[in-house]
């Protein structure tokens, strides 16, 4: 059967949209294709109709269990034989997508690429004829991407294998990410690329600084009231408390995040689905695999990730065609916690000075001074003209001429040898009279001084836009100093000028007083730590907070433990943990560490340590006897161990663990120990 027969007739379509059409046929005459297109632009019709013009099966990788059962119930409706395997499945459909596969009636498999690392898949995807491997969200193969997935990276393995096509399918791929499609999928070779303009021109768009955050959300959605929407934050906890409120302002709102368990999340995208004005406060979580066409609006009540996070995550809106709204709020708290994030990451240093630039064409969007659709279509390659439809085209703000501070901040990084943060570079420039200043000469400096005419929190606005247009970049080897980029060099030797939004410098309320999360005299231990923390979590493959997080860092850094037993002492320092990562800290912060027995390991920190130390003590008093002239004698250390535990012990409580020989020479000095404690 043709294609445009297939379209009409099994999915109810008179037309391809546009740009499907090549697609479509690209895949289903069996040629590898990477396909970026917007999100709601149809790409998953680009492999569903492809997979019944051919023979055989079309395995589809996927990864979210509601994005599969979604399109598998879809498919079904249309009288498409369609299964997916996964984890939440019933005995009955898992049997179900067996038998189609035994009789060859199966036409579309779904599954998750984690299940590619299970025996066996492999082999019973050969004998099961798949003709074609469809990638959904193929960006999630990608490191540089915002959603990398590392079981994407078996695929172009099981490619090879099977020796079949393949049709890599994402909305948001900036260069560094289709280059790593490519190579990790097809194997460097590439594939015939088509690639969809990314504007979504019915979608509103709008930035607004946190100023009362939970007013801003509770006022958007009011306006917006009986529409369906979904509100994106950064925290489990925000989700909770924001879908509480909007509860209590009578709207029908609820929580969505990876922390609940399964039926509870099924339970929402079921209703999100199927009720008119649910409004769901969500995590990154919820939304990749929910095609609701009717979404009016989205909000951010946090900065997201990056561009790529935000084009994706705004894209749920509007599917249908039909105006929708969007607002992110931001913060600087949001930055400082997305610059901690990828200073503290996994990544290579190369990879999080990339992602720095990522979150800085973000702020860019934020700080946008024209046209945002401009602003966001040009990150991906684009060159449109202004959109008239976002808060910029609706009331562009005032700019002015910053080129005289913005060279003030540039040099004093420049004489600083780009060794600080801003926050040492404002005090430079507005002349703050402090003991690092002093220290280090800073005083002396052609530039201290010469911006007294901006306040700090306007400096801050300052140094905010300058690092929205990537003229500064943190530098995670160095704790987060500014480096300035090659954008910033015809400023700083006067070849270009610059303007800024007046707006934010003016109001400056951006970024409140800045609370430093441990004193300055602290600070670079507490650096020192989460290098060390850092280093441990890329070794064991794992983030960073699950060996310590940052309070007990904080902790550390404060008291400074001296030994193993004062490290026990810190908050969330248990006994496995110290085992495993105590001395290594302790290095950091006291240099060379005594070897401690592991029995006496275990004792860490706690009272029984304390009088295992004194056993020891008495046992060494005595090892020659009273009068130091009897044969030698000593118990294990498990030995002393098991005896700093006794609770009411007494002359037979220590001989069962020391033996009666011993007990006649040390058991009257320990039980005074132990009655003493």
């Amino acid at each position: 059967m043709e294609a445009a027969q297939i379209l009409r007739d099994v999915f109810g379509f008179d037309g391809f949209r546009p740009g499907q059409e090549e697609i479509v046929d690209a895949v289903a005459a069996g040629r590898n294709t990477l396909a970026i297109m917007p999100t709601g632009g149809g790409k998953s019709l680009c492999f569903q109709l492809p997979a019944l013009v051919r023979g055989g099966v079309t395995v589809v990788i996927s990864p979210l269990i509601a994005l599969m059962r979604d399109q598998v119930r879809g498919l079904r409706e249309a009288g498409v034989a369609a299964g997916a395997l996964t984890s939440g499945n019933t005995d009955a459909e898992t049997d179900a997508v067996w038998a189609g596969l035994t009789d060859g009636t199966l036409k579309l498999l779904y599954m998750a690429p984690e299940r590619l690392a299970s025996f066996g898949t492999q082999r019973m995807l050969q004998e099961a004829g798949v003709s074609l491997i469809a990638v959904d969200e193929a960006h999630c193969v990608s490191q540089w991407g915002h959603d990398f997935r590392p079981d994407y990276l078996r695929i172009g393995e099981l490619r090879r294998a099977l020796d079949v096509p393949l049709a890599a399918f994402t909305a948001t791929a900036d260069a560094e990410t289709q280059a790593e499609i490519v190579q990790k999928l097809f194997d460097g070779v590439q594939p015939d690329t088509f690639l969809r303009g990314f504007d979504r021109p019915n979608i509103h768009l709008a930035f607004a600084v946190k100023d009362s955050p939970r007013a801003q959300i509770m006022g958007f959605a009011a306006a917006r009231k009986g529409q369906s929407g979904i509100v994106y934050c950064g925290t489990r906890a925000k989700t909770e408390t924001l879908a509480q409120a909007l509860s209590q302002a009578g709207h029908s709102a609820c929580a969505y995040h990876g922390g609940m368990e399964a039926e509870p999340r099924r339970d929402i995208e079921r209703r999100f689905q199927q009720e008119d004005g649910l409004i769901v406060c969500a995590t990154i979580a919820f939304g990749m695999g929910i095609d609701k066409p009717d979404i009016r609006w989205v909000a951010h009540a946090d900065l997201p990730k990056s561009i790529e996070n935000y084009y994706q995550e705004i894209g749920r809106a509007g599917r249908d065609g039909a105006p929708a709204e969007t607002l992110t709020l931001y913060g600087a708290e949001d930055v400082r916690f997305r610059r901690q994030q990828i200073d503290e990451g996994l990544a290579p240093p190369e990879r999080r000075t990339a992602d720095h630039g990522r979150l800085n064409a973000l702020l860019g969007l934020a700080e946008a001074q024209a046209c945002r659709r401009q602003n966001l279509l040009r990150y991906f390659g684009e060159d449109p003209a202004p959109c008239g439809n976002c808060d910029l085209c609706n009331t562009p703000p005032e700019t002015f001429d910053a080129t005289t501070p913005v060279r003030m901040a540039l040099s004093a990084a420049l004489r600083t040898v780009e060794s600080f943060g801003a926050g040492h570079l404002i005090d430079i420039v507005m002349g703050a009279d402090t003991a690092k200043i002093r220290e280090r000469g800073h005083d002396k400096l052609p530039t201290f001084g010469v911006g007294k005419s901006f306040s700090k929190r306007q400096w801050q606005a300052i140094f905010r836009q300058m690092m929205g247009l990537d003229l500064f970049r943190p530098d995670a080897a160095r704790h987060g100093a500014l480096r300035m980029t090659d954008a910033a060099l015809p400023i700083l030797r006067g070849e270009a000028s610059l303007t800024l939004r007046k707006d934010t410098v003016q109001s400056a309320k951006f970024s409140p007083a800045v609370r430093q999360m441990v004193s300055e005299d602290d600070a670079p231990l507490l650096s020192a730590l989460k290098a060390k923390r850092r280093a441990l979590a890329e070794a064991a493959g794992g983030p960073a907070y699950i060996i310590f997080n940052d309070k007990t860092l904080i902790e550390m850094a404060e008291t400074k433990p001296q030994t193993m037993d004062q490290m026990a002492r810190i908050g969330g320092v248990g006994a496995t943990k110290l085992e495993k990562y105590g001395r290594a800290f302790l290095e950091v912060i006291a240099g060379a560490v005594e070897e401690i027995h592991p029995a006496r390991m275990k004792l860490a920190g706690r009272l029984e340590g304390e009088t295992y130390d004194r056993l020891m003590a008495a046992q060494a008093d005595l090892a020659r006897g009273p009068g130091g002239t009897d044969k030698p004698m000593s118990c294990s250390a498990s030995q002393l161990a098991k005896v700093a535990r006794l609770r009411n012990a007494d002359e037979q409580a220590v001989a069962r663990i020391i033996g009666d020989r011993h007990s006649e020479r040390f058991a009257d000095a320990f039980l005074m120990i132990l009655n003493d404690g």
